[in-house]
């Protein structure tokens, strides 16, 4: 009798437990996801933008890229401070001063004229997007579990993935309104994306509650629960030790993992980056670049729904951070190979999409150890530190092709930077791992 009962209070707990994060998740994160997917068409316009604004300007591609990486150095720079902010003012306000900041600033490179404008804006652009992704991730700690956090990440990877699918036929058309109104079809890139995030402010103040103590789509029992648990979570998980906002920026584990999360960005914005311009030396127009270019991203979007589907299926890192390193430096080899037969080079370049960006949904289950303010620091420095392969990707890759003069060697140069940081992220996951086992904290991996 004692154990049915037991039994049935645990079942009891289970289904409220489900209803909760059931309701969060209906409420919060299809504006997450739209909020993300039009971030992410901003950040994906440059690549379009260069396949006309090059000729237009009379720019070189490395000085081009440089204009274009800047964006991370503005990303660096405030990313920490702005998360930071976040956490003292609310979601609802930061994110609404980020959507009315980075949509003008996009609509304004539609008048670039001058190189030293564009290299202005794309740096204040960085800025003003610096806290919005982390601040995604710091916010979602405010409201799941921690096992719930990976297909939380999932659905803004996935949001990513969906806006390269549907940017890349978008810019591409945009492209196509060359002439229109007087206009060239780059300056209609930047004035239609930067119109979509001021298309978002007014859901954003409607929509978004600051915490679950404000949430009209929980009752009494659920937030009582659902703040208790976070606060469970949060004193078992965190590390002591890393209890001021000062040891979270001069962590070593933190800083580790800024290295890990920055091959992943190289790799994530190297491929993207370049991509249009490989499916251009196939023969593709415009819009049929676009149209191509959508393939890799639907195929991630389904493998990413996949692998965050079971909380199981995300929590061993050498499968899911290192292994996809390795493959992504295996399929870049195997495109430079097959450059010839363009079907077979793109399907090997579909498989280093695949490989970086299934990555990133598991690579953040390694930040538990932070927590509160610190994580708001801690998650900011990482991604802001790892952003930094942005700005490497985006400037040595353009750099790699004018010196070279192939379009060969930027994948082989990528390969190799990928084959490096696989190795580097085994190295640094058995490192973690030693630290936890010998301190006996939770931070298990």
């Amino acid at each position: 009798m004692s154990q049915s009962i037991q039994q049935q209070s645990l079942d009891a707990k289970n289904d409220l437990e489900k209803i909760i994060v059931t309701k969060t998740t209906r409420k919060l994160v299809p504006l997450m996801v739209l909020m993300y997917i039009v971030a992410y068409i901003d950040r994906q316009n440059i690549s379009f933008a260069k396949l006309q604004m090059i000729d237009s300007l009379g720019w070189s591609e490395s000085a081009f890229g440089l204009g274009a990486s800047l964006f991370f150095i503005g990303y660096l720079v405030f990313s920490v401070p702005g998360n930071l902010i976040l956490s003292k003012v609310g979601a609802k306000r930061w994110f609404t001063i980020s959507l009315l900041s980075w949509g003008i600033i996009t609509m304004a490179l539609s008048w670039t004229e001058k190189m030293s404008t564009f290299y202005a804006l794309r740096f204040i652009l960085g800025i003003a997007e610096a806290s919005f992704y982390p601040g995604l991730i710091y916010y979602s700690t405010k409201w799941f579990p921690l096992k719930y956090r990976p297909r939380i990440v999932g659905f803004l990877v996935t949001a990513s993935m969906v806006a390269n699918m549907i940017g890349a036929p978008i810019n591409g058309s945009l492209l196509s309104m060359h002439g229109f109104m007087g206009l060239e079809g780059w300056q209609w890139l930047f004035l239609a994306t930067g119109v979509l995030a001021l298309l978002l402010i007014a859901p954003v103040l409607l929509w978004f509650p600051q915490g679950p103590e404000q949430a009209r789509f929980l009752n009494a029992e659920e937030k009582n629960w659902l703040i208790k648990k976070l606060a469970a979570e949060q004193d078992a998980n965190t590390d002591k030790s890393v209890n001021s906002l000062g040891k979270s920026l001069t962590d070593w584990r933190v800083l580790a993992l800024a290295l890990v999360y920055g091959f992943i960005c190289f790799g994530a914005y190297g491929i993207s980056y370049w991509m249009p311009t490989i499916v251009k030396t196939f023969g593709a127009s415009d819009m049929m670049n676009g149209l191509v270019n959508m393939i890799p991203w639907a195929m991630v979007i389904i493998m990413l729904r996949w692998i965050t589907s079971k909380p199981e299926r995300t929590e061993n890192p050498y499968i899911n951070v290192a292994l996809p390193m390795f493959t992504a430096a295996i399929c870049l080899l195997l495109s430079v190979w097959t450059f010839a037969q363009p079907v077979i080079s793109f399907i090997c370049i579909c498989g280093v999409v695949l490989s970086v960006f299934a990555i990133q949904p598991c690579f953040w289950n390694l930040t538990k150890f932070l927590s509160g303010a610190t994580a708001a620091a801690g998650i900011a420095i990482i991604n802001s530190l790892a952003n930094l392969g942005g700005f490497f990707a985006q400037n040595t890759i353009p750099l790699v092709r004018d010196l070279e003069k192939s379009d060969s060697a930027p994948m082989l140069y990528l390969s190799a930077v990928m084959l490096i940081g696989g190795i580097v992220t085994i190295l640094i996951i058995r490192w973690l791992k030693n630290i936890a086992i010998k301190d006996a904290k939770p931070v298990t991996l």
